[in-house]
């Protein structure tokens, strides 16, 4: 069994030394899940790799999407078949294999509101949706009349439809199991650091071989060299490109994305829905005591890092909804609010929701791979892909890629796990759900976060102002997660700023105070930290009641980055 790396700061020391001490086959740029995948993919065919992401891990796109592991239904409309078939396969393995703790079913219900071709056209796709993947665990699709799809779906107006089908995806916490994969690949050996930034890169000649790597908590800086780089960076990978100084194969547009949270209260449901748009599809996706609703899309050119909600995108979401709901969901319902940018590769049809979901891998010049596009369900394939071209740089005799034999962390032993839910409750006298909900956020590295409380027993306690979560788990996120600041805490390592009506505001002191002797924070860092997370809430809460982008763009950078990094507009 592959043992757990912690995290910590510890580790972030060492792993800082080792980037200016090591040579290293492989330097990967990026912390989403594709880097995170790629140094996977690398350090377990055998290469020294290291990664290193200038936010957080997943702090873009990764940490925004809806949360699906997903063929994509209407990329069958498309014709794109080898895709579907491509991202279904992947989601099997991740049922099954690679991250059955992390990664489970979820049912949705596919309302028809015609009749006649309507039926037999979408029975059509869904039989093929549940067959072109090959082996799958999830139960095949099934007819409903009306009246069964009310009584799955009483939120429903009775003429919102005619009749139904129900069948099954999957669903992750997507900063969860990116972050998982990173601390996989770290069991298998890659040096991994979050707050670690390219500022350039290294050349020999016209050959790329290495970078130099700043530390954005202090302002250091470290040449890192490297047989290879890989651009992981999604939206930025242009921006890598022209860093090179070498033309790239393909460019990224950004495309904006955004989804709402409700109470799950809100809409009376057992089952996720999908709907129709005159553009696309809209989800309603359940989430543990709550629904996501989503997504749009929309192009962006503004800041990156950030990029923000309008009031009407939200609107768009609340009016599409509530066309079919017998009682709509209003703004006063919303507890959260996110915007996530897909990195889309450019083609010659200006509309976002056309371009491209396949993924590209270039070698624009020696010692430089940059892979980008693709889904989030397909990462590990393109991480594959990404270390495979880099064979020309590191030589042939790379061994393939093993990632789909590789469980991430917590996978192992997990079945005998879920039958020890009810001894793990007595033992630390918790509930069940509470067991029920840290086994399907850790899977069984759970022993590994409960020990905590071992010598403070308090840590099982409820965090306040989100008592969905225990304070443990808080600080289980700043000594194995990579926890270094609030937002961390509570965006990506918890989902408590899209899950508490107060987008987390009502925890942040609570959450510094346990993280504080961990990370050596003193007074003034604790209340630091806190007014940077209520002043990031306040500034998304400003935007998202602007209508236009940039005026909604201008509000969300009021708040000062955590991270004092330069604003980055999208170039593509």
């Amino acid at each position: 069994m592959t043992r757990p790396v912690a995290l910590g700061p510890d580790q972030r020391a060492q792993a800082w030394q080792r980037l200016g001490s090591q040579r290293f086959d492989v330097l990967v740029v990026g912390g989403g899940v594709t880097g995170a995948g790629t140094a996977l993919d690398a350090a377990t065919r055998g290469l020294s790799v290291a990664l290193v992401e200038q936010r957080d891990y997943a702090s873009g796109t990764s940490s925004r999407s809806s949360k699906l592991f997903h063929g994509g239904l209407r990329y069958l409309e498309q014709m794109n078949f080898d895709l579907v078939r491509e991202a279904l396969r992947e989601r099997e393995l991740m049922l099954t294999r690679i991250a059955p703790h992390l990664v489970r079913p979820v049912p949705f219900l596919y309302p028809l509101t015609g009749r006649g071709w309507e039926r037999p056209y979408v029975t059509a796709g869904l039989t093929l949706y549940d067959t072109i993947g090959g082996a799958r665990s999830t139960p095949r699709h099934r007819q409903l009349t009306r009246t069964g799809a009310l009584r799955l779906a009483p939120a429903l107006r009775k003429d919102a439809l005619t009749g139904g089908l129900l069948y099954y995806d999957a669903q992750a916490d997507d900063a969860r199991h990116t972050l998982t994969t990173v601390r996989t690949a770290a069991a298998y050996g890659a040096t991994v650091l979050n707050s670690a930034r390219v500022v350039a890169l290294r050349h020999a000649g016209e050959r790329v071989v290495g970078a130099i790597v700043e530390d954005v908590e202090t302002g250091e800086r470290v040449d890192v060299t490297a047989t290879v780089v890989i651009n992981c960076t999604g939206v930025w990978s242009d921006d890598i490109q022209e860093m090179a100084g070498a033309r790239g194969r393909f460019t990224v547009r950004a495309s904006k994305g955004i989804h709402i949270v409700v109470p799950r209260d809100r809409i009376d449901s057992e089952t996720g829905l999908i709907l129709r748009t005159e553009r696309s599809v809209l989800f309603v996706i359940p989430w543990g005591t709550h629904w996501i609703i989503g997504t749009t899309d929309t192009e962006w050119h503004l800041d990156l890092a950030h990029p923000a909600a309008t009031r009407a995108d939200i609107d768009y979401l609340l009016e599409r909804l509530g066309t079919v709901l017998r009682t709509p969901i209003t703004h006063d319902d919303i507890e959260g609010v996110y915007a996530g940018l897909r990195p889309l590769l450019a083609g010659e049809d200006e509309d976002t929701a056309e371009l491209s979901r396949e993924h590209a891998v270039s070698r624009s010049q020696p010692g430089l791979v940059s892979v980008a596009g693709g889904k989030y369900t397909t990462y590990r394939v393109m991480a594959a892909d990404a270390v495979d071209a880099a064979r020309e740089d590191l030589g042939p005799d790379v061994p393939d890629s093993v990632t789909e034999d590789i469980p991430l962390l917590g996978a192992e032993g997990y079945p005998a796990l879920l039958n020890r839910i009810g001894h793990i409750a007595q033992l630390q006298q918790l509930p069940v759900w509470r067991v029920t909900h840290l086994v399907e956020r850790y899977g069984t590295l759970i022993d590994e976060v409960l020990a905590l409380a071992d010598s403070d027993p308090a840590l099982l306690r409820p965090l306040p102002g989100a008592e969905d979560y225990l304070t443990v788990e808080i600080a289980y996120a700043a000594t194995h997660e990579a926890g270094l600041h609030l937002d961390d805490l509570l965006t990506r390592r918890t989902r408590i700023s899209i899950e508490s009506p107060s987008r987390g505001a009502d925890s942040a002191q609570a959450a510094a105070d346990i993280v504080a002797p961990i990370l050596g924070w003193d007074a003034e860092r604790i209340a630091s930290e806190v007014a940077a997370y209520a002043g990031r809430v306040a500034a998304e809460r400003e935007s998202q009641e602007e209508l236009e982008d940039s005026e909604a763009n201008s509000e969300r950078q009021a708040a000062p980055d955590i991270r004092r990094i330069p604003p980055s507009l999208a170039t593509a």
